[in-house]
């Protein structure tokens, strides 16, 4: 993904806003992929521990 694509950016910023919640406030968001979920869960994680 060319990361200067405004279609690419413009849709980087509708995902951050949906995964936004699970990181900020921990909120459950269905329909993720296995992989932001896992990326997802690792965050949580490690921001535990810290």
């Amino acid at each position: 993904i060319d990361s200067f694509d405004q279609w690419g950016v413009e849709l980087g910023k509708v995902l951050a806003k949906r995964v936004e919640p699970a990181l900020t406030q921990g909120a459950d968001v269905p329909g993720l992929d296995t992989s932001t979920t896992a990326l997802v869960a690792a965050y949580r994680e490690l921001k535990e521990v810290h």
